[in-house]
């Protein structure tokens, strides 16, 4: 990859992780009661997303983290589709209301960048022998 490109895949990376973050921070700041920043179930996630979009940034780990994020991206879209079907075993805290289920759809749109984004960056260091090569001149 050249240089522009990786500069290019960085944005992407923080751009398509910072809106995955926002969708889940916003379902849970608007859809569940008592929820704040520090709320175990929007700190623990916001943790996940930045750690993972930091260690992006470490070459030597790259493929691994891309892979992290791509998981983290898809267990979000399908929890958020999953949590709003009307099953048993699920609590229906709060009231499943058209307001409830257009914040689950926010929340699960605001994962598809994040999966687009790290599925292309995988795609293409599969084809690059040495994605990775081209970072040296941007990591220093």
């Amino acid at each position: 990859m050249d240089r522009p490109s990786v500069r290019r895949w960085a944005v992407a990376v923080i751009v398509s992780g910072a809106v995955a973050w926002f969708g889940m921070y916003m379902h849970n700041i608007a859809d569940l009661p008592g929820q704040d920043l520090l709320s175990v179930e929007t700190s623990l996630p916001t943790l996940i997303t930045f750690v993972l979009v930091v260690l992006w940034f470490v070459r030597a780990i790259r493929r691994a983290v891309t892979w992290a994020l791509l998981v983290w991206a898809w267990i979000s879209l399908i929890g958020g589709i999953i949590s709003v079907l009307p099953l048993g075993i699920l609590p229906f805290e709060p009231a499943q209301t058209p307001m409830h289920y257009a914040f689950h759809t926010l929340y699960a749109a605001t994962q598809v960048p994040l999966i687009v984004v790290t599925s292309r960056w995988l795609r293409d260091a599969r084809r690059d022998p040495q994605p990775e090569a081209a970072t040296d001149a941007v990591d220093q």
